[in-house]
């Protein structure tokens, strides 16, 4: 630190830190660490820097390994570009780089978990895109095959779970998933006079067909349901009624691992409940 070679730093704290018992301890190098990454990210927002970083074994060797964000800051603004996933692998002290597909966005973050229930580690990475809605990328990582593999993508499933949203006579919309296969009925009567005034005729018919949508996954949650150190993972999508602000509720999918991929264990749609006076 004191010749300048803040990288080097970086690198030997991380290798003290893989130690069971790190001298001088683990309270005082993290403070250390984190006082590097404040200078680098003050001094030149050109270069990358550490974003976010977590330790665990993500190679299955029984040694801790480092998982690192990287990127580049962006001068007077929360984005983040060029974002990174590196591991310093804690057996060979090697470094693996790995681009991210989409690696522009906000508030990139890292979780370590074992989704594949190999007692390894895995790398979830979530990134907030800045769009309408507070949709993410999002990804998962796991050492499969003697490689770090990609296993998880929000985009992919984006593009392939199609939803169909429509609004029906009585004051009803149906939701129609296609991943899995299910339908919903919502009830908009909590919704009020005024709105469904302007939706629906006095008898209950609609006035006009109305197609609403269902977003992008905004939220996607490390989740142990059976609390044997194997996470799922449980997915957000907002349901949206005639614009965006018209929010009718949420899809949520469950995924788990069948040992090839993340399938749909379970899904449902959580609704907004209308406020009761006191």
């Amino acid at each position: 630190m004191k010749a300048g070679e803040l990288d080097q730093a970086l690198a030997s704290i991380d290798k003290a830190l893989s130690f069971s018992t790190p001298y001088p301890s683990k309270e005082v190098l993290t403070e250390k660490r984190q006082e590097i990454l404040n200078h680098l990210g003050t001094t030149n927002s050109d270069r990358p820097v550490v974003i976010d970083w977590a330790m665990g074994d993500v190679t299955g060797d029984g040694v801790q390994d480092t998982v690192y964000l990287s990127g580049e800051m962006t001068k007077g603004s929360p984005l983040w570009k060029n974002i990174t996933l590196v591991i310093l692998n804690g057996k060979t002290n090697m470094y693996e780089s790995i681009p991210l597909k989409e690696n522009m966005g906000y508030n990139p973050t890292i979780f370590l978990g074992d989704f594949t229930g190999n007692h390894v580690d895995d790398i979830q990475i979530v990134i907030d895109t800045g769009g309408s809605g507070g949709t993410i990328y999002a990804y998962v990582f796991a050492f499969l095959d003697g490689e770090m593999k990609q296993i998880f993508d929000t985009d992919v499933y984006n593009e392939h779970s199609k939803y169909e949203v429509n609004y029906r006579d009585h004051y009803k919309v149906t939701v129609n998933s296609s991943n899995p296969k299910k339908e919903y009925t919502l009830d908009l009567m909590y919704k009020g006079e005024e709105y469904l005034s302007e939706i629906y005729n006095k008898d209950g018919t609609l006035k006009e067909p109305i197609e609403g949508w269902v977003d992008p996954i905004s939220g996607l949650y490390p989740v142990d349901y059976a609390r044997d150190g194997t996470y799922e993972l449980l997915s957000y999508q907002e349901i949206a009624g005639r614009y965006h602000a018209d929010a009718l509720g949420y899809v949520q999918n469950e995924w788990k691992w069948d040992g090839q991929e993340f399938v749909v264990n379970r899904q449902s749609v959580s609704i907004f409940g209308k406020d009761l006076n006191a």
